[in-house]
């Protein structure tokens, strides 16, 4: 026996000479027209493959020669293969008659372009491709190399890889042996005719008992198996489609529920917040106070900040879903109600109005505790003073003393009541400022009001009773005063200088000890003016207390050159010259103490002009900063130079120099928090406040984030829409052309003027559907992205409900509906759950139990129906 794959790679030799491969071919196949054997194995094969067509018919043959003589069973066999009716047959019995329908026959054959002698290129191109086919499908296999249509089959096992390519469940290949090719062979042929509806053909001895296998008879069985196997070809194409459109439709509903948990998160969080910020609650100590500001503090930089990033990110998430969802032919995706951009915008707006009133309302409470606490303190200081000054006044009106009291007596404790009555009329504005301060704590909300009213309502009632008891003894006085004789004028010049100069020293120690609370310099600066011409009058009061105690002195020098006998004290007055003295010391000992107090202070708000200063210099560097990046960012999005890959490596590198300025923002924090914690309110040096900067920095993180998602966005589109650089550069030009704001938004005007330059026609209606689809929420404006999303889903294609419709119904076999069977089996078992989670019961006329709706379920994945 010749060696075949030897022959295969060298050239053979006879005993008579040299002869090549091609000449041998040659010889066997004149060899095999002179053999029997292979005539038979011929008719067997041509048979077998004849009967595998007419089963469906419902009828067979078994001689070639004698079933198709009449021409009718040929007939029929060309109606199963075409598909086609051929004329009708002719049922005589006469040899015309069979002669006739087999030319019928030929004559069909003949129409279809079939030549039945020769080979020529069209069928020498059929085998080579149905080779290619072959020698595709069985690469991968070991033991198998398909060159031709005889040999290459031999030992079976081309046969079993190719079931084995297509349904690897009917095949152990790993078990088949090359040195076994009957048990190949009959393997491959019964597998075949069992499950894949291939008649057998051929015996395992009838190709193994031959040194060549006959090509045409192999070649009829393979064609058997090429088109039992076309079908699934065309079910993994389809399956391939569907695949890749419910990939695209899971990617966006996981996008969804991304967006949806985000959001909802979100505005939970902003619907706890909210509450806090508007709790107005005020608490009745600075350190409460205070306390509640370090909260809001901790808010500022460690809560909200990454909200910041996240309502960011959802815009950015949600804006690279519309773009996918526009790019893929599916309808936009609009989020549950509530959960719109515009309703978490709307919270975020609601959110920051709440915290800027919070932060107001905050330093308002502060400074009105301070104000609070330094009120009451002069209450109680005032209060205390006037207690003291009262403390026996009530005792002293009430005695009966005039009633044996000689004239001189009387007439004196008339002056003496008198003096007492210029006292209590100096008094009265002491009075008059404790009751004011009672009321303005009252109306403070000054947490201790209930003391400090029920203090203040005593003194008014002890002050009102001393005023009558003042009255009732004047009365008592002036009606025995008729009986009494005058007392020495000296002593009544004294008294009468002495209680106001008493009551001018009571005051100036009570100014001079009197607590202050400024805010800046020019406060302070304003205090020590006052302090200053405060003690411009020290001389002149020198010389009232000097002339006072010479009319002390005049009285004594009087007194003893006249050899008169003193009775005590000056009966007047109860202010003497020893306490005239002590109380000027005081006030002389008081004035250094207040000029300390007051430079200490005036060293205090100097050194507080230097915070003021430090945040003034940062603050005014760090707004035009970013005020000027705000611009740039805006010029970068409107010039767009490069391509947009070259732009975004510019935007993420120009974004990552803003992110690397953040320590200079969080420097200004914490100069914000000295000028907090020193209680500055104000500050002239700067325009500039820290929630100006905060809210800026904010603006700018997000709008160099929103300009990179939408070249990200403009990515997309272009790689999905084959949109070159070219016309992305023209759009922008075009675009920017008309954007005469340079805003990167222009308005309707301006955008149909866009339109009419790119060639569209426009009339009202036209134009009236593409706005309503570039401005899907009639704001009356049109971003560039938008432009560009709309000029690529007018000029290129996408995949669409019909080509989905039409992928299902290879799966379900040209069937109107699909099992869960047939889903299970041709895809893979994710995307199979998913369809039949989703698809509908099919009720048409046709329906049978399990059937599923794939119609309706592939208009929903475009948004041409529900789902």
């Amino acid at each position: 026996m010749v060696d075949y794959h030897a022959a295969n790679n060298q050239s053979l030799y006879s005993a008579g000479g040299q002869q090549t491969y091609m000449e041998q071919e040659n010889d066997w196949d004149r060899d095999l027209l002179l053999d029997p054997a292979w005539e038979k194995q011929q008719r067997k094969t041509f048979t077998a493959w004849c009967n595998s067509h007419l089963r469906k018919a419902g009828t067979q043959i078994e001689n070639i020669e004698e079933d198709f003589r009449d021409g009718l069973k040929l007939m029929l066999l060309l109606e199963v293969i075409s598909g086609e009716r051929l004329p009708k047959p002719e049922r005589g019995k006469m040899r015309v008659h069979k002669i006739n329908n087999v030319n019928k026959a030929l004559d069909f054959i003949a129409s279809k372009g079939v030549k039945l002698v020769s080979i020529g290129a069209e069928e020498t191109s059929a085998k080579e491709g149905l080779l290619l086919w072959c020698q595709r499908k069985t690469a991968p296999y070991k033991n198998v190399n398909v060159q031709n249509f005889h040999i290459s089959w031999k030992d079976g096992l081309a046969f079993n890889a190719l079931i084995h390519r297509h349904r690897p469940e009917l095949i152990d290949y790993d078990k088949l042996r090359k040195d076994d090719p009957v048990t190949n062979l009959n393997n491959a042929f019964e597998v075949a005719e069992r499950y894949l509806d291939i008649p057998k053909m051929l015996d395992a001895e009838d190709i193994v008992g031959t040194l060549r296998p006959d090509e045409k008879a192999i070649m009829t069985y393979v064609s058997c198996f090429y088109h039992a196997f076309s079908g699934a070809q065309k079910a993994e194409t389809a399956a391939n489609r569907i695949c890749k459109v419910l990939a695209v439709n899971q990617e966006n509903e996981h996008l969804m529920e991304d967006y949806e948990k985000l959001a909802s998160d979100l505005l939970e969080w902003i619907r706890r917040t909210i509450p806090w910020l508007e709790n107005r609650a005020p608490e009745k100590t600075m350190t409460e106070m205070q306390q509640k500001l370090e909260d809001f503090r901790d808010y500022r930089r460690v809560h909200k900040p990454p909200k910041v990033q996240e309502k960011c990110q959802l815009e950015i998430n949600f804006n690279t879903l519309q773009t996918k969802l526009r790019l893929s032919n599916r309808p936009a995706f609009m989020p549950s109600e509530g959960r719109m951009v515009s309703d978490i915008n709307g919270a975020w707006h609601k959110l920051e109005g709440a915290e800027k009133g919070y932060e107001e309302w905050l330093l308002n409470e502060i400074r009105r505790l301070e104000r609070l606490d330094h009120l009451a303190e002069k209450f109680r200081q005032k209060a205390a003073i006037h207690e003291s000054w009262t403390d026996g006044k009530e005792a002293m009106l009430t005695q009966k003393d005039y009633e044996t009291a000689s004239l001189s007596e009387i007439k004196a404790l008339l002056k003496k009541h008198e003096a007492f009555e210029s006292d209590l009329a100096a008094h009265q504005d002491r009075v008059e400022q404790i009751a004011a301060i009672a009321q303005e704590l009252n109306e403070l909300d000054y947490y201790d009001s209930p003391s400090v009213n029920a203090r203040c309502q005593k003194i008014c009632e002890q002050w009102d009773a001393l005023g009558s008891l003042t009255q009732n003894r004047r009365e008592s006085l002036e009606r025995t005063e008729k009986q009494l004789e005058s007392i020495d004028e000296l002593y009544l010049e004294y008294a009468k200088r002495a209680a106001p100069f008493n009551n001018w020293m009571e005051g100036a120690m009570e100014d001079l000890q009197d607590m202050f609370i400024v805010h800046n310099i020019e406060e302070i600066q304003g205090l020590i003016t006052a302090h200053d011409q405060f003690k411009s009058t020290l001389p002149e009061a020198n010389k009232e207390r000097e002339a006072i105690q010479a009319i002390q002195a005049e009285v004594q020098k009087i007194a003893q050159y006249n050899g008169i006998k003193l009775a005590g004290n000056n009966p007047y007055t109860t202010i003497t010259p020893q306490s005239i003295d002590k109380k000027w010391e005081k006030v002389q000992q008081l004035v250094p103490q207040r000029d300390q107090a007051l430079q200490e202070e005036l060293a205090r708000q100097q050194s507080n002009d230097h915070p003021r200063r430090q945040f003034a210099n940062q603050a005014n560097m760090i707004g035009p900063w970013i005020q000027n990046k705000m611009a740039e960012i805006g010029r970068i999005s409107i010039e767009m130079n490069g391509t947009l890959e070259d732009q975004l490596t510019h935007l993420r590198q120009y974004e990552q120099s803003i992110i690397e300025y953040k320590p200079n923002i969080d420097q200004q924090e914490g100069n914000h928090q000295l000028i907090q914690e020193a209680l500055i309110f104000d500050n002239k040096y700067t325009a500039y406040t820290m929630e100006h900067l905060r809210v800026g920095w904010e603006q700018l993180l997000t709008t160099i984030a929103r300009t990179i998602n939408e070249i990200e966005n403009q990515i997309l589109t272009r790689d999905a829409k084959g949109i070159s650089q070219e016309q992305l550069h023209e759009y922008r030009t075009s675009f920017n052309h008309f954007d005469k704001k340079r805003t990167g938004i222009m308005d309707s005007d301006d955008f149909q003027a866009l339109l009419i330059s790119t060639g569209n026609s426009l009339g009202d209606a036209e134009f009236a559907r593409i706005m309503g689809i570039v401005d899907p929420n009639n704001s009356g404006a049109v971003t560039f992205q938008a432009f560009i999303d709309f000029m690529s889903r007018e000029t290129t294609d996408t995949d669409t409900a019909d080509q989905v419709i039409a992928s299902f119904k290879i799966l379900a076999g040209d069937k109107n509906y699909i099992t869960a069977e047939e889903l299970r089996r041709e895809l893979p078992p994710d995307q199979a759950e998913y369809c039949i989670a989703r698809m509908a019961p099919y009720t048409g006329p046709d329906a049978v139990p399990g059937a599923l709706d794939y119609m309706s379920f592939s208009t929903a994945l475009y948004g041409e129906s529900d789902l």
